[in-house]
């Protein structure tokens, strides 16, 4: 049964979705990585693929950017679609010299000041963490394919163009214990909790507050494949 923002057929999503925020990079992965593939949705150019990876059925459908949006896809894939585990791969933003671009981060917890959780279910914690099984399953997945991985918490944020001091990220650093910026997790973690299914976030650096490091939309696009090769072995 179609949902208002996925055209989806039940039975057609497998069990686990990897989720990128993009949808070009949920094509780019689809097409990359996956054999037999099929396309399941388009509505709002929202791409989602299904298809199999060294014979393992996995689905890769992008999430947009935000809590709001990646809160109702990650929804509708567990409540509506009987997914299982989702995957997020995502681009974030270091807040420490230890972090360099297209380092790989594991997300052990997400910290946020968002209301969505309260708002969404009434929870009032200001972290969510993440499904320990799953995380486990990636990192094994990294240390057999031999790709470093750095893990902690990562903070989801509802701002990205946010006014005033520009060294704001160092209470986020220093006081919150965070490593790094994107914008999802945490919205992902909650829908996972209250649903009793499995969520994890893979990130890989594509700029820096303390550095002059970036990636361009293309390299986001294309280049972060250890990421998305730890999250396949993992399925």
């Amino acid at each position: 049964m179609a949902t208002p923002h996925n055209k989806a057929n039940i039975g057609e999503i497998a069990k686990t979705v990897l989720m990128p925020g993009d949808p070009l990079r949920a094509k780019t992965i689809a097409q990359t990585y996956l054999s037999d593939v099929k396309l399941f949705n388009d509505v709002r150019n929202n791409l989602g693929y299904t298809g199999t990876y060294k014979g393992k059925e996995v689905s890769v459908m992008s999430s947009g950017m935000g809590m709001p949006s990646i809160g109702i896809y990650s929804y509708e894939l567990y409540k509506e679609y009987d997914v299982d585990n989702i995957i997020r791969v995502g681009s974030a933003g270091s807040y420490t010299k230890d972090l360099n671009v297209y380092d790989v981060v594991l997300a052990t917890e997400a910290f946020s000041e968002s209301s969505f959780a309260k708002t969404q279910c009434g929870y009032d914690n200001d972290v969510i963490l993440p499904s320990a099984t799953l995380n486990d399953k990636l990192r094994n997945a990294a240390k057999q394919l031999g790709y470093p991985m750095h893990e902690g918490r990562i903070h989801s944020s509802d701002v990205f163009y946010r006014e005033g001091q520009s060294s704001y990220f160092h209470s986020l650093r220093d006081d919150k214990m965070c490593l790094c910026v994107e914008m999802e997790s945490f919205a992902l973690f909650n829908n996972a909790r209250i649903l009793g299914k499995n969520a994890a976030c893979l990130l890989t650096i594509s700029d820096s507050f303390v550095s002059n490091e970036v990636t361009t939309a293309l390299e986001r696009q294309n280049s972060f494949t250890k990421m998305m090769e730890i999250a396949l072995e993992a399925v």
